[in-house]
């Protein structure tokens, strides 16, 4: 079955970093393009950046530009989240979805303390 698994968040400092990892098994990891999306305490999804199959294309929303890098490496069916210069309105439960199907991870937390 399609299983996706985050990690690598934790507790940062403002203006720090954190690379967050979606470990994938179940499917073709090379037919999928993938998101990551976050939620804040109290808050609803929200979409934060999508990577197409191959790796060429990228997506980012408005809050992460600039400060955030997704990438995958398909030898390994992992997505990951490179994010630099963290505010605390990043914090956020974060997971991964593939696309299409919008299947999605149990989440890591990210917690950004200012």
């Amino acid at each position: 079955q399609v299983q996706l698994v985050e990690s690598g968040g934790g507790l940062v400092q403002f203006g720090g970093s954190l690379t967050l990892s979606c470990a994938t098994s179940g499917f073709t990891f090379t037919k999928y393009g993938m998101d990551w999306f976050r939620q804040a305490p109290g808050k609803g999804l929200d979409w934060v950046s999508q990577i197409s199959s191959d790796g060429r294309a990228t997506l980012y929303s408005d809050s992460a530009k600039g400060r955030f890098t997704i990438s995958r490496d398909n030898a390994k069916n992992t997505v990951y989240l490179q994010m630099n210069s963290l505010k605390p309105e990043d914090t956020a439960e974060y997971f991964c979805a593939r696309v299409p199907g919008g299947e999605r991870g149990q989440g890591t937390q990210v917690t950004v303390s200012s």
